[in-house]
């Protein structure tokens, strides 16, 4: 893996550019609402919301494998 890493690293080849064929605005406009989307869904929901929410990810989070 560290020699993948060191290879890109030093790659003579340019890095394609993510946004290539996307228009502009429409990238901006879909940055700025996924910057402000979980701070404003936090605001509306009550404490005990929030809470639910934290205690099913919690449970998610150790129902993983148990290696």
């Amino acid at each position: 893996m560290a020699k993948a890493i060191v290879d890109q690293a030093t790659s003579k080849e340019p890095t394609p550019d993510p946004y290539a064929g996307k228009k502009p605005a429409a990238v901006e406009l879909g940055q700025l609402g996924g910057q402000k989307g979980g701070k404003a869904r936090a605001e509306k929901l009550t404490a005990k919301q929030r809470s639910e929410i934290a205690k099913k990810a919690a449970k998610a989070r150790w129902a993983g494998s148990s290696d």
